[in-house]
Order: structure tokens, then sequence, then C-alpha cells
């Protein structure tokens, strides 16, 4: 999957689905580039609301992908326009917020993440999206507004209850359903197959291509994730860190777990 990568609004686009997976608490570049040289995978998000990804953080991880040729984008609550716009600042190619609850929630979300005239986002360009300053203004515009993914995320009864309104939103990319907030929301904790996180998923899909957006999604397995894709689902995100670690640390350990028990 890796080459010259499309941005992630090119890839969101297409007819297959996006492949992500996130990183959350194990916050090293190398991670980033052994994530992308394997080759499964076309974006990694960040996740700055449950994990401590610093703006420097943000910074070294993106510039690890870049270098690897694979988008990035940081999942954070997005309460004002600095919120919004040092991830992009920092290198980021989208941000994602979390815990969306109204269509007003997603207008400040474009407003302060995209420069006139589709925003009033704060205007620095020194950082990495402005080409450390090398950009002139008006291409600095154009080219971050023409790349930059955002995304909000339906993991709330109050957001499922207004996602015809969110996805209106003009300047939205990407409704992405949270499965375990959003089961919780319902009363309904943990139980993904539920019907009516069935019946939540398909108006989150039917909103999201009335208005010609992607929706994605957390899936828990390939069986919840083929009824996603059955729905039209654009992006899956399929693993985090700490679970590829853990995987790993069993899977390795059964190859010498016998050998060892001998030893005590």
């Amino acid at each position: 999957m890796n080459g010259k990568p499309m941005t992630l609004r090119e890839q969101l686009k297409q007819a297959k689905p996006v492949i992500c997976c996130a990183m959350g608490q194990l916050r090293d570049p190398k991670l980033v580039e052994m994530i992308a040289q394997s080759g499964n995978y076309d974006a990694i998000w960040f996740d700055q609301e449950h994990a401590g990804w610093t703006s420097k953080d943000i910074e070294e991880g993106t510039r690890a992908a870049r270098g690897a040729n694979i988008n990035t984008f940081v999942r954070l609550p997005v309460t004002d326009y600095a919120s919004a716009m040092r991830p992009l600042e920092a290198g980021a190619d989208g941000i994602m917020a979390s815990m969306v609850r109204s269509a007003a929630e997603v207008e400040n979300l474009v407003r302060w993440s995209r420069f006139h005239p589709e925003g009033l986002r704060g205007v620095n360009g020194t950082g990495v999206d402005g080409n450390y300053g090398s950009y002139g203004g008006a291409e600095y515009f154009a080219n971050a507004n023409k790349k930059t993914m955002l995304a909000a995320q339906v993991e709330c009864i109050e957001a499922l209850e207004q996602v015809e309104g969110m996805a209106a939103v003009k300047g939205l990319d990407l409704l992405f359903i949270g499965p375990a907030d959003l089961s919780q929301s319902l009363g309904i904790p943990g139980q993904w197959d539920h019907p009516l996180m069935k019946e939540a998923t398909k108006r989150v899909a039917k909103a999201a291509h009335a208005n010609g957006i992607a929706w994605g999604i957390l899936p828990r397995d390939p069986d919840h994730a083929s009824f996603c894709l059955e729905y039209g689902c654009n992006l899956l995100s399929l693993g985090m860190d700490v679970w590829f670690f853990q995987q790993g640390l069993k899977s390795y350990w059964s190859v010498w777990k016998d050998l060892v028990s001998k030893t005590k």
C-alpha cells in the first residue's frame, strides 16, 4: 500500500476502503516506520485523546510517516481553534474530533481547521504544512485546504440523533463511529452486534453517503468489519499499538513456553 501516497481526502474517495491503525501508548517514530514498511496500512492515526501525544511527538511521528510514505491524522477533543490547528502545523494530514455532539461543533471544527474561504483557521505558515515558511500565502492556503482531512466521531447518542446535520456540514470528510462509546451511550455497553448498534451504523452510513462524504469505524472482528463493508464503509481502523504488542508477545512466548517450563 506504500509508494507516493495520495492525500487522505483522495484515499477516502477511492472504491476500496482505507485501512488504518492507531498509535496511542507507544509513541516512537520507529514504530511508525515499522507499521508503514509492513505495507499493510494506508494511514496511521495518533490518539491524543486517550494518550499523551505532545506536539513534539506528533512532529516526530509525522516526520517518520512522511519518510515512509504513509498518511497520518490525529484524534483529539477539538475544543478551540488552537487544538485544531496545532496538529496540522505539526505535520498531520488531518484531525479527527472526538466526542462530537452536534452539527454546530462540526461547523467549529471546519472553521478552525480550514483557511478562507472555507474557514478561518489561524494563519502561521512556518510549520511543516507551510514548508517552514517557504510557501507564499495563496499557495499555503490552497495546499492546506486541499490536503487537510477532517473527521467527526459519532460515539454518543446526541451525535447519532444529529448525524444527518453533522454530515451535511460543508468541509467535513468523514464520520467515524466509536463503537465502544456509542454502545455505552445507547445503554448496551460492549454489545457491538446488538440491533440498536446495527441500526445506528446503518444510519451513519446513510447520512454520510447522502452527503457525499465517507464513514469509518474501528471494527471488533472480521465479521463486524464485513457487516460495515456491506453498508459502504470507507475506512477501517484495524488494530492499535498495544494490541499489536500484546498479540506479538503471546505469539512469541508460545514458541518458547514448553522449553522454559522444563527448566523450572
